[in-house]
C-alpha cells in the first residue's frame, strides 16, 4: 500500500522509500512516449547510423574535457559479436553512468531511460534518434504520472524492444537499483534488468542465437560531482544463462509475438547471482566516511612499502584489498560498518585532509607527512597557462556560456548532488552544437571587417583570404571553419589549466597545513603504519 507525504514530496511502498522526483519527472507525456521510434535490428546501430555515430563522436569530446584521467579494465574479453549483454551497475552519477559504460564496451546498445529523457528540449530529439526506449518507474505511477494501464502498455513495449535488441547481438545498460542515489553503497535490487535479461534470452532461443550474459560494471568516480575528476569503469566477469533456466512455454510465447512473465523463482535466482557479484565492484563501504579512510589506508599501505598509487584505478583495487582483508568482516547487504581502532584512526586523519580539500595523494613518502611540489611539472604547467592565456579570447566566447549554463544547472537542479555533471555535460554538449556556430560566425565577421589590420599584421597583405581559397567568399568559409578544432583547442587549454590551477592551490594548502593538524595527522598516520 502507497503512502503519500506530500509536505515531503516522499512515498513509501511495500516499506521501502522511493525516489523524490524532479519537476521534469513528474511531467509525463503518454501520446508521445508511446510514439517514441522502436530500435531496428538489421543495421549496426539501433537507431539511426549518422545521429549515433556524431553523438558518441561529440561525447567523447565532451568526456575527454570533463574527465582528468578515464581507465578501463575487464575480467574476460569484451567483443563486438556474438550474444548479447545486459550491463548492470551501481548508479550514483546521472547519465554518466551508462554514457561511461557506452564508451568502453565494444557492443552497440539498445538504451532504456527514464520517460521524461524522450520528451524534453533539445536531449529528446537526439534520444529519439538513438531509439532510447523510455520507462515509467514505481515512483511515478504511484504519484498519479499515469494509469497502471498505461504503464503496462509503455513499460511492455519498450523493455520488448530492449529483449529483442539484446537477443540480436546488442548491449543494453539497466541498473538494478531504478534510480540514481548518493549511498556509499547499493540500496535496492529490483528485477527490472533480470527480467528483460530473461525475456531476452527466451526471444534468443525461439530463434536459435545465443543466449545473452549479464555483466556485471563497477562505476568509479573520485569526486563524482567535480569537474575533472578521474573515472574508473570495470567489466566484472560475466555471468550466464543455461537454457534449462528458460521454461518452454515463454520460449513458446516469445516466438509467436507474445508476452509470458518469467519465472519468479528463476528471477531472483539470477538477481541474487548479480548481488552476489556487483556490490564488491563498489566501494561497498557503510559510509563515505568509511570509505574515505579505506582509501587513505590504502595510500599509508603503499606509502609504507615505499610505493605510491599512481592512478585512481591502483587506488580503486588497493583500497579494496584493504576492506576485503579486514579482520571479522561480516559479508552482508547492505554493508555493516567496519570496526577497529585502525579505522577510527584512518578516519580522522582522511577527515583532517578532506577538510582541507586533501587526501591519501598528498602523503609525504615515508618520514614526512605531506609531500611537496613535483618541479619536475612545472615546465609543463607553465606550457598550459600560457597557451590558453593564448586561447583565452577564443575560450571566453565560445566556453563562456556554457561553462555559466552548466554551473548554473547544476547547482540549481531539484534532481540531487547525483545530477550535478549531467547538466554540465548537457550544457557543454549543446552548447557545442548551439553556441559555436553563432561564435564562428562572429569571429568570422570581425576577421571581414578588420581584413586590413589583419592582413598588416601577418604581412599577409589585403589579400590573405585568397591565399589559401580560390576566393574572399571561400577564404571566409573556410576561417569560418577553422574556428571549430580552435574552439575545441581552448576548451582542452581551459581543461589543462584548471588542472594547474587545482595541483597549484593543493600544493599550497599542503605547505600551509597548520602545525599543528600536521603533527596530529603525523601521529595518526604513525597508528596505521607502525
Amino acid at each position: 500500500m502507497a503512502t503519500i507525504v506530500t509536505e515531503q514530496d516522499e512515498m513509501t511502498h511495500n516499506g521501502e522509500e522511493l525516489p523524490i522526483l524532479s519537476a521534469s519527472a513528474k511531467r509525463m507525456k503518454i501520446d508521445k512516449l508511446l510514439a517514441t521510434p522502436l530500435p531496428t535490428y538489421d543495421g549496426s546501430v539501433p537507431g539511426s547510423y549518422l545521429w549515433t555515430k556524431l553523438a558518441f563522436w561529440m561525447i567523447r569530446r565532451v568526456s575527454s574535457v570533463q574527465f582528468r584521467t578515464s581507465s578501463t579494465s575487464t575480467a574476460a574479453q569484451l567483443s563486438t559479436d556474438g550474444a548479447g549483454a545486459m550491463c548492470c551497475g551501481w548508479h550514483t552519477n546521472g547519465l554518466m553512468d551508462p554514457l561511461g559504460i557506452f564508451l568502453n564496451h565494444p557492443k552497440e546498445f539498445v538504451v532504456g531511460a527514464r520517460h521524461d529523457l524522450v520528451t524534453r528540449p533539445l536531449l529528446g530529439w537526439w534520444t529519439r534518434r538513438l531509439a532510447v526506449q523510455p520507462v515509467v518507474r514505481k515512483a511515478e505511477l504511484l504519484r498519479g504520472g499515469c494509469t497502471e494501464e498505461e504503464a503496462a502498455q509503455l513499460n511492455g513495449r519498450s523493455l520488448l524492444a530492449l529483449s529483442s535488441g539484446i537477443a540480436h547481438g546488442f548491449g543494453c545498460v539497466l541498473f538494478p537499483e531504478g534510480t540514481s542515489h548518493s549511498q556509499s553503497h547499493m540500496i535496492r535490487f529490483k528485477t527490472g534488468p533480470v527480467r528483460t535479461l530473461l525475456a531476452a534470452a527466451a526471444l534468443a532461443k525461439a530463434n536459435d542465437l545465443p543466449l545473452p550474459h549479464l555483466v556485471p560494471v563497477g562505476l568509479h568516480y573520485r569526486r563524482r560531482e567535480h569537474f575533472r575528476t578521474d573515472k574508473f569503469v570495470e567489466f566484472g566477469e560475466p555471468i550466464e544463462l543455461d537454457e534449462t533456466s528458460i521454461p518452454t512455454e515463454m520460449v513458446d510465447a516469445v516466438g509467436r509475438g507474445g508476452w509470458v512473465e518469467p519465472p519468479q523463482a528463476t528471477v531472483h535466482r539470477v538477481r541474487d547471482r548479480l548481488q552476489a557479484h556487483l556490490p564488491a565492484l563498489t566501494p561497498n563501504t557503510s559510509t563515505w566516511e568509511e570509505h574515505r579512510a579505506l582509501h587513505l589506508m590504502a595510500h599509508a599501505k603503499a606509502r609504507d612499502a615505499g610505493t605510491r598509487l599512481t592512478s585512481w584505478q591502483d587506488e580503486v583495487l588497493a583500497a579494496r584489498e584493504v576492506r576485503r582483508a579486514w579482520p571479522n568482516r561480516v559479508a552482508s547487504f547492505p554493508p555493516e560498518p567496519l570496526e577497529g581502532d585502525s579505522l577510527r584512526s584512518a578516519s580522522e586523519a582522511a577527515e583532517l585532509l578532506e577538510a582541507r580539500g586533501l587526501d591519501g595523494r598528498d602523503l609525504g613518502p615515508k618520514g614526512h607527512v605531506l609531500r611537496k611540489a613535483s618541479l619536475n611539472r612545472f615546465p609543463g604547467a607553465v606550457l598550459a597557462v600560457l597557451t590558453f592565456a593564448l586561447l583565452f579570447p577564443f575560450a571566453l566566447t565560445s566556453l563562456g556560456v556554457q561553462i555559466a549554463l552548466g554551473r548554473l544547472l547544476g547547482d540549481s537542479t531539484d534532481e540531487g548532488l547525483d545530477a550535478r555533471t549531467s547538466f554540465q555535460f548537457l550544457a557543454a554538449f549543446f552548447g557545442s552544437m548551439l553556441v559555436w556556430p553563432v561564435v564562428a560566425a562572429v569571429w568570422t565577421l570581425i576577421a571581414w571587417y578588420n581584413r586590413a589590420a589583419v592582413g598588416d599584421f601577418t604581412g599577409w597583405g589585403d589579400g590573405w583570404l585568397e591565399l589559401f581559397a580560390a576566393s574572399s567568399i571561400s577564404g571566409l568559409l573556410m576561417l569560418y571553419l577553422l574556428c571549430f578544432p580552435i574552439f575545441w583547442a581552448s576548451g582542452k587549454a581551459f581543461a589543462a589549466a584548471w588542472d594547474v590551477w587545482v595541483d597549484s592551490k593543493k600544493a599550497w594548502t599542503r605547505a600551509r597545513f597548520p602545525a599543528e593538524q600536521k603533527a596530529e595527522l603525523a601521529r595518526l598516520l604513525g597508528e596505521l603504519t607502525p
